[in-house]
């Protein structure tokens, strides 16, 4: 069999990967702060006998845009949005330290400061836990603070600070559950650089309409390299057609 089949199954294979990262964007692309994925794939040149003319379909590697999505105002004390570079610092569900710029805080029940996914907002001495208070506020350089029950407006009082990061780019990488994390696993160091914007969210840096000509683009691709396949398997039976009539 031509080997060209192989090219054309590998094409198809690198066509289904980028379709699936490209759904997964569109799936997120009203998220808050979500973070579009790629795939980058390279031509490889065919080894072995014969003219050096075919090449095949390597992935390359995947990586995240962390290009900065739209700041929204919303008016709520308690969504914040990061002003620049940085992340907020949560605790995963496996236990480990992840970054998220999705500042859509709320309060449960027993007072935690957690993300609209339920991860807990990382303070100075861990879990940042809120007292019941009149009001709670959020400052630009994240000091959290409260009005406690039955006090005037100008006794406010410090709770905690969010853990705000500032780790290179080169660094991090994104884990299954959307978090970034240090490539080593080691936890990032508190930047008093970075700001925040009360009242306002970030929203995702997906391109709806650029995700969804590429998942066009494809699907046609794909459709391509499978008609390759094909007139792979019809070459082949003409082929053996050929021999027998020459036995």
């Amino acid at each position: 069999m031509d080997r060209f089949v192989y090219i054309a199954a590998g094409g198809a294979s690198a066509a289904m990967m980028r379709q699936a990262v490209t759904a997964n964007n569109l799936a997120n692309a009203t998220n808050t702060a979500f973070k579009q994925d790629f795939a980058s794939f390279v031509n490889r040149e065919v080894e072995g006998p014969g003219f050096r003319s075919s090449s095949h379909t390597e992935l390359q590697g995947q990586g995240t845009d962390l290009k900065q999505g739209t700041i929204i105002s919303t008016g709520n004390d308690l969504d914040v949005a990061i002003n620049g570079d940085g992340w907020i610092a949560v605790q995963a569900k496996d236990g480990t330290e992840g970054y998220t710029r999705a500042g859509d805080l709320k309060i449960t029940a027993t007072g935690q400061l957690v993300t609209g996914a339920g991860l807990a907002v990382k303070g100075n001495g861990g879990s940042i836990v809120i007292p019941q208070a009149e009001k709670v506020e959020i400052g630009a350089d994240g000091t959290v603070s409260i009005r406690p029950l039955g006090e005037s407006a100008a006794n406010m009082a410090v709770v905690d600070r969010i853990k705000l990061v500032k780790p290179p780019e080169d660094q991090l990488v994104k884990g299954l559950d959307g978090l970034m994390r240090i490539k080593d696993g080691s936890p990032a160091v508190v930047d008093a650089s970075i700001g925040l914007i009360a009242g306002s969210l970030e929203s995702s840096n997906v391109n709806p309409v650029n995700e969804m000509v590429r998942m066009i683009e494809m699907a046609r691709h794909f459709e391509m390299q499978m008609q390759m396949m094909k007139t792979a398997e019809q070459l082949d039976a003409s082929s053996n057609q050929l021999l027998k009539l020459g036995g």
